[in-house]
């Protein structure tokens, strides 16, 4: 029996879609390991042919200035290069390169998150599907609140207007 030596709660906070994927940035990955780094990308660059594409991101410039108008920039310093995105797949090969039992254990844990992420995902689909089957065997009192269920469970649209401070 694993223990638990992160809370699930930090590990879904570190996991962020980027083109499409989920992923877990070089550093987040680093500090939950307990190792800095340069150490977990040079097992990355030591073992290529583990990490293919759809393993492991490169972050574009644009990327990372998006990432940083998200975290604040105070907290990406002097970073001299492009960070690396692992995909869960990714994050499994990790495993592989990096062998302390932390790196292991929080593995484990992180591959759980992504699980719990996905099994709720799906329950939100199977969900939709029920209200829809629903809406059809019922007359025209229920659409107006099936319509409503709906809204709450499609994503928000992005704001027309951006809030904050703008300088024209």
């Amino acid at each position: 029996m694993t223990t638990k030596i992160i809370p699930q709660e930090i590990i879904q906070n570190k996991i962020f879609l980027i083109r499409g994927k989920k992923v877990m940035l070089d550093r987040d990955l680093a500090t939950l390991y307990g190792v800095e780094t340069k150490y977990l990308t040079r097992q990355v660059r030591r073992n290529k042919d583990r990490f293919p594409e759809d393993f492991l991101l490169h972050l574009t410039r644009q990327e990372v200035r998006n990432l940083r108008c998200h975290f604040g920039t105070s907290s990406w310093g002097g970073q001299r290069y492009l960070p690396y995105a692992f995909t869960e797949h990714g994050i499994l090969m990790l495993s592989s390169v990096l062998n302390s039992s932390r790196a292991i254990q929080v593995n484990i844990q992180i591959m759980r998150t992504f699980t719990t992420l996905r099994e709720m995902l799906t329950g939100h689909v199977e969900l939709r599907r029920k209200i829809e089957e629903m809406e059809q065997k019922y007359d025209y009192q229920f659409k107006v609140v099936f319509k409503t269920i709906k809204k709450l469970l499609d994503p928000p649209q992005k704001p027309k207007n951006p809030i904050g401070f703008h300088v024209r």
